[in-house]
């Protein structure tokens, strides 16, 4: 089932994005769909399954133990993605 919706954008961005969508052979609210099934992460479900072989999998993982102190690997990972996140 489909549902038509209304979203407020940037008038400018939203010229651009069907533009992008155009160059594409494809819709802009098909090319939206997708960019929103991805960001909430649905193709990697669609990808795990199909390797798989069914809709039931477990990812598992081994505990690493640390060689060293890690609170300062944390605060470099933190400060990079927060860099990242505000576009630095």
């Amino acid at each position: 089932m489909r549902r038509k919706i209304s979203v407020y954008v940037d008038v400018e961005l939203w010229e651009r994005f069907k533009k992008y969508a155009e160059e594409r052979d494809a819709g802009a609210s098909r090319l939206l769909e997708e960019l929103i099934r991805e960001e909430l992460g649905d193709y990697v479900d669609e990808a795990l399954g199909a390797l798989a072989g069914s809709d039931s999998y477990e990812l598992g993982f081994d505990p690493v133990e640390p060689k060293g102190p890690v609170s300062l690997f944390v605060r470099e990972t933190r400060d990079e993605r927060e860099r990242g996140l505000l576009g630095q």
